[in-house]
């Protein structure tokens, strides 16, 4: 027997990723889907790649068309989840692609976002010490933000090791224009990304309230860069060593953590991470090495913003709070060119 499944906000590019990996999911069938301006529109409209969806007619977001399912998918802007959610029957799974139930802290969320905090719920990161079990048995789920995603996987098993120390950890991370949403701005036109790289919201980034709760780390700087690319996020995190480490003491540690994990992968030494290796994809691919001069450890991290920084995480939460195979559905192999 399958389960019901709806995605609000079905027209950005996060829901439309999220229904083409729930196209092809065995045991998901897709109740609803809905959007905002878009609400009256056909899949075709609005993601004409979905070709097994075309006919499929989005319906305005509202608690009433979501309710009839067993887990809703919120893939709204940020700020917008909280009173969604709490307006669906407590029966109903949700899980959240947005940051409203991300943070713990209150202020931490006026700090970086503003307006009211909606609640923490249970943070959707499976590979994280002790949280697969957590989100196995949670009714609400907020799954991780992208970058934080890229950089807490690299950076985790640095400070629970103690390899590392959690003061004065510095990312600097490249993201595709997918990132920022599908609303028309001057700045993500193509004549305006093409052959450039900017930072944004340098020094000031949402994530970082979420990477600092998620990892311990105390003091972390990071540096965003709007790169020439649709998808996929490249993160290089450095931190300062506990102690002088080698390459392959801090290889270890990223392969010892992640022995067991289906979708993280610790690149072969001397191979470093491409962003489009994993395209469509729920994979994460990791390296590490010893920085020559200054001796810190640098953990390259790359993976696809639209899957496991977005849809892709939000559906293997899904899975297990559905007791389902954690995999299911998920592709593992990225697409190339």
């Amino acid at each position: 027997m399958g389960f019901r499944v709806a995605v609000a906000g079905a027209s950005g590019y996060a829901g439309g990723e999220l229904l083409r990996l729930l196209a092809g999911h065995p045991q998901f069938e897709l109740a609803a889907i809905t959007g905002h301006g878009t609400a009256g529109s056909t899949v075709a409209e609005v993601h004409p790649h979905l070709v097994t969806l075309a006919d499929r007619v989005l319906a305005p977001t509202t608690a009433a068309s979501l309710s009839g399912a067993d887990l809703v998918f919120l893939a709204l802007p940020h700020g917008q989840s909280g009173a969604l959610a709490a307006q669906l029957p407590a029966h109903v799974k949700v899980v959240d692609l947005g940051a409203d139930h991300r943070l713990t802290d209150p202020a931490q969320w006026a700090a970086y976002y503003g307006g009211e905090h909606a609640g923490a719920w249970t943070y959707g990161l499976p590979e994280l010490p002790g949280q697969r079990g957590l989100i196995s048995a949670a009714e609400r789920v907020a799954a991780t933000g992208c970058y934080a995603a890229t950089i807490i996987l690299a950076l985790d098993p640095l400070l629970a090791s103690g390899i590392a120390s959690p003061d004065d950890i510095v990312v600097v991370a490249a993201s595709g224009t997918s990132g920022a949403g599908t609303n028309a701005k001057k700045h993500l036109l193509g004549s305006e990304v093409m052959g450039d790289l900017t930072g944004y919201k340098v020094g000031a980034h949402q994530h970082v309230p979420e990477i600092k709760q998620a990892t311990g780390a105390r003091s972390l700087s990071m540096t965003p860069i709007l790169a020439p690319m649709p998808r996929g996020i490249l993160a290089t995190v450095t931190a300062k060593p506990m102690h002088r480490v080698t390459e392959d003491e801090v290889r270890d540690v990223l392969i010892a953590a992640y022995a067991e994990e289906p979708f993280v992968f610790v690149q072969k030494k001397g191979q470093q991470p491409h962003t489009a290796a994993t395209y469509g994809s729920n994979a994460v691919h990791l390296q590490a090495v010893v920085d020559l001069d200054s001796g810190r450890i640098i953990v390259t991290s790359a993976l696809d913003n639209l899957g496991k920084g977005a849809a892709g995480q939000a559906v293997q939460c899904a899975n297990l709070m559905l007791g389902l195979p954690e995999t299911t559905g998920l592709p593992i192999n990225g697409v190339a060119p």
